[in-house]
């Protein structure tokens, strides 16, 4: 006799709240920055995280997910953790953010290099 075990694949949502939004729906960049500000409020966090952000067809925000909680300067991300979250809502495309809390939004070596991984396991 082998064992075989048999799993069951369920998302939970953990809360939900009313946000200062005039619409969950991301049609520009400055709606994505506006969303991402007022909800995640990551400009106030003393640590790296990074977190996905499924949508709709229609580009309404169907759920927000943390990949990664990281330290001053750092955050671990797979393309595993990162596309898991998209499957599990159903979503027809995602939004990828993090912070950065030192304040100076440029492009980390590290940031470059996971951002073209994310693309090509997305493709």
């Amino acid at each position: 006799m082998k064992r075989i075990n048999i799993f069951t694949i369920i998302q939970v949502k953990e809360k939900g709240a009313l946000y200062e939004l005039d619409s969950k729906f991301i049609n520009s960049p400055e709606d994505a920055n506006h969303a991402i500000r007022t909800v995640l409020r990551l400009q106030e966090k003393a640590v790296e995280q990074f977190w996905v952000i499924t949508l709709t067809t229609k580009n309404e925000i169907a759920g927000l997910h943390p990949i990664s909680v990281g330290s001053l300067n750092a955050s671990l991300v797979h393309p595993r953790e990162v596309f898991k979250p998209a499957y599990l809502n159903n979503a027809a495309s995602i939004m990828l953010t993090h912070n950065h809390p030192s304040g100076d939004p440029t492009p980390s070596r590290e940031d470059i290099t996971i951002t073209k991984r994310l693309c090509e396991a997305g493709e």
